[in-house]
This record gives structure tokens, C-alpha cells and sequence, in this order.
């Protein structure tokens, strides 16, 4: 029979190779915070309850962990990993099931990794490690493994030049029945080399009761552990791969995948075509056959079936590209709805307009929705067509199938059908350039 599980989140780390104001564990992969990568996993494997453990210098992380329905723990001091641990007791009071200690700064281990790890338990083990075997083993924990059964884990300061030789290493990761794991902690001192509190020294301690104790190996790759902006950087490029290729699975099309970037949440259909250097911000959807053309910027947008957007086009939040529809290069939509088959081809900026369906966008065209204190609408109706550097002044309404004239100002609302011609009437001074290029010709030698 399946336990309840519960998840013990330890993001109390200052980060200080970070170099940076923000705590680690809110820089961001696939644009989240990776500590909501962490909140997210323990989800998946179907974590009842999620305990964040944070430190005194970063409660931004306490807050991230309650916004997003975590229990809070404080660890302060900090003593080790034992001690983060053992900070989430109270938190963790009245749960009897199996809990499992991650990190939220390990934000590409994958939900079936994790199921491995509880397996392991449900399968007769009292402790469970996740283990890896990396190129280089560096300064990790090694795993000592006898008879098959996991004997101890030992701390690379703490380490003979024999178990130093071990390839297969911790990820930090270990699951435990959660009342034994914080009776085992109460028995763990700071008797080794860094004065801390160890939660390796769980499995030892377990061996010593005759328990069972098992180490489950996972892919270098997923237990990246980011320390440094190198490895926050490292672990972008891990998971841009790995979502690429999902996406191209799935039937995108990337004609240089390496320069396509998503973010966490991004849909994507298929048939969908991504030129190179197309950029995705969080909130996008883009539906079956559309077209995202090189040097794009999306965020916050849908795009709907057969839309072309770009090259060069920007999507800002709030823009809703229908079917059929048209965003050309350096055009730029924020909270703004094209409906079917509407077109701005190139050099404008809509926002917070409604566009009709088979309207036509001239160049040059924008919409002047602000006035210094708040945001006004335009809406242009179906079948419009706004002449090439049109300015429409907010609020205003273009009728169905009205023209506006080339280089207009229109600050009124135009009726269907109508044709608005917003621009001064042009007058031409015959002669006036001759007469002004001699007198300049005449000052440039007399001075």
C-alpha cells in the first residue's frame, strides 16, 4: 500500500557565489524561480504536505514558499543539512508517511526520478538515496554501497583517499518514513570536520539499527545543483535542451533550436514553425500551424491557429493574434485583440485596442493610449483599413470599413464606411527651396 508522502523543501543557503542580493534559490530557470521548480516536483510524485525551510537573510524565500501554498520553516541558525532538516519538525507534526528531502536549487530532477526514490521504500528500504555517477565526482559525498545495500555516506572533507576513489556520489536527496528520519536526526551530532549537523549521517545511523538502506541512481544531468551564476547558467541550457526536445517530439518545428528559447509554462502546437532567435517570456500559448518568424519576443500573449508573426515582432501581455492573422516586423501588440485575418505588416505599436477581423494596419500607424495617467482604448472594426502613420487618439472607434487617410491624426470617432481625413491641408510655396538654398550658400561664404 502506497504512504502519504510529504516533502521537506531546505532553501535556507545564503548563496553567497551568487554574488547577488537575491536569495539563490529565487534566480530564475525557464523563467521561475527555481524553488518553485522544488514546489512544483513535490506536487507531481503527489506530496499531501510541502514544508520550505528558509533562513533568517532570506525571508523573500519564506514568502515564495507560503505564496505558492507551502508550510514555512526558519532555520537560524544555520548548522548543516541535519539541522534544515530537523527545523521542519514542527511543521511536519501529526504525518506519518514517507518524506522526502529536496532542494531548491535542484530544479532538474524529474518527477520520475523521485519515483524511484519512494519506491525504493515501498519496496521494504527504511532509507533511500538518490545517488549519481558525474564525470568528475569533485568534492561530493561518496556513496559506500556493500552487498548491494547503501553502508554509510561520507563528506569529501571527512573522506579517506579510498573512498575518495568511489565514483557513485550523493545528490542530497533522501527519503525516510518521516517519523524515523526525525528520531534518527536527534541522534546525529557535529562530531566531523565542518562542525555541522549532517543528514548523510542518517543512513549510518539506520545501519547501525540493522535497517535497510538502499541508494537509487539518477542522471548526473537532472541533480545539476546550482551554486554559482556558471551553474544557474549550466542548468538554463539543461533545461532549454530538454524542453526543445519535447516540443520538436511533439511535432514543432525549430529550424535552430539552440537559439529558440521558452519559458516554464509555454504551449506550443503542432505544425507550429519557430525561426531562429524567437524568444519566449512566460504566459504564451501559441496554437497548431502558426508561424513565429526569426527575432520575435512573445510574452503573455496567444497566438492562434495560422497566425504569422515577424520577424522582429514583439507580443506583449495582453495581445491575442487571431486566426489568420498578421504581426509583421518591428509591429508591436500589447493588450490588444487582432481578430481573424487582421494585418499590421510592419512598424507599428497597438495597444490596448481591439482590432477587427480582415482589418488593415498601415505602417507607421500607432495608437496613442496614454495620456500621462491612464490607459485608453481603440478599437477599429472589421474590415478597417488605417492609412500608413495614422495616430489614433484613445479613446476612439473606427467604424466597420472605414478608411483613415495616410499621415491622419484622427481624435474622433470615425463612422462605417466613413473615410477620415485627420491631416492639415497641404499647401506648396513654389520657388521657396531655390530661395532657400541661395540664401544658405550666401551666410556659408560670407561667414
Amino acid at each position: 500500500m502506497t504512504q502519504p508522502r510529504a516533502a521537506i523543501i531546505l532553501a535556507a543557503g545564503l548563496g553567497t557565489r551568487m554574488k547577488s542580493g537575491l536569495p539563490k534559490c529565487m534566480h530564475q530557470v525557464g523563467g521561475r524561480p527555481m524553488l518553485e521548480w522544488s514546489i512544483d516536483l513535490a506536487r507531481q510524485v503527489g506530496a499531501e504536505s510541502i514544508v520550505t525551510v528558509y533562513g533568517q537573510q532570506s525571508p523573500q524565500i519564506g514568502a515564495l514558499g507560503e505564496a505558492n501554498g507551502t508550510a514555512t520553516a526558519l532555520q537560524d541558525p544555520p548548522l548543516g543539512t541535519g539541522h534544515a532538516v530537523q527545523s521542519a519538525q514542527d511543521a511536519m507534526s501529526g504525518f506519518g508517511g514517507n518524506a522526502i528531502v529536496l532542494y531548491g536549487d535542484t530544479p532538474l530532477i524529474t518527477a520520475a526520478t523521485v519515483e524511484k526514490v519512494f519506491t525504493a521504500l515501498e519496496d521494504g528500504a527504511s532509507v533511500a538515496v538518490l545517488g549519481f555517477s558525474p564525470d568528475d565526482p569533485a568534492a561530493y559525498g561518496r556513496l559506500v554501497v556493500k552487498d548491494g545495500l547503501l553502508d554509510r555516506i561520507v563528506e569529501f572533507k571527512d573522506a579517506s583517499e579510498e573512498e575518495r576513489a568511489i565514483g557513485f556520489v550523493n545528490s542530497g536527496v533522501l527519503a525516510a518514513p518521516a517519523p524515523l528520519l526525525f528520531e534518527l536526526l536527534g541522534e546525529v551530532t557535529n562530531d566531523n570536520a565542518n562542525g555541522e549537523y549532517y543528514l548523510t549521517d542518517v543512513v549510518g545511523l539506520a545501519r547501525a539499527r540493522g535497517l535497510k538502506a538502499v541508494a537509487v541512481e539518477g542522471d548526473a544531468a537532472e541533480v545539476l545543483g546550482v551554486n554559482s551564476r556558471v551553474d544557474l547558467a549550466e542548468a538554463e541550457a539543461s533545461w532549454q535542451r530538454r524542453r526543445r526536445d519535447e516540443l520538436m517530439r511533439d511535432g514543432v518545428t525549430m529550424t535552430a533550436p539552440e537559439t529558440v528559447f521558452v519559458a516554464h509554462d509555454t504551449q506550443i502546437g503542432p505544425d507550429v514553425i519557430l525561426e531562429p532567435n524567437v524568444v519566449f517570456g512566460p504566459g504564451v500559448t501559441v496554437e497548431s500551424g502558426a508561424h513565429i518568424h526569426a527575432f520575435s519576443h512573445l510574452e503573455g500573449c496567444v497566438v492562434h491557429g495560422g497566425a504569422v508573426i515577424g520577424p522582429y515582432a514583439r507580443l506583449r501581455p495582453g495581445a491575442d493574434i487571431g486566426e489568420g492573422a498578421k504581426i509583421g516586423n518591428f509591429v508591436e501588440v500589447k493588450k490588444s485583440t487582432f481578430g481573424k485575418g487582421a494585418k499590421a505588416n510592419h512598424l507599428a505599436y497597438i495597444g490596448d485596442a481591439t482590432v477587427g477581423s480582415k482589418a488593415n494596419i498601415g505602417a507607421g500607424t500607432i495608437t496613442c493610449n496614454y495620456d500621462g495617467f491612464g490607459k485608453h482604448q481603440t478599437h477599429i472594426g472589421e474590415g478597417a483599413f488605417i492609412g500608413s502613420n495614422s495616430s489614433l487618439v484613445a479613446p476612439v472607434s473606427i467604424g466597420k470599413g472605414a478608411y483613415t487617410g495616410s499621415g491622419g491624426v484622427v481624435t474622433d470617432n470615425v463612422p462605417d464606411d466613413a473615410l477620415a481625413l485627420g491631416r492639415a491641408k497641404q499647401v506648396n510655396k513654389e520657388g521657396w527651396a531655390a530661395r532657400f538654398r541661395a540664401a544658405m550658400e550666401k551666410r556659408k561664404s560670407e561667414s
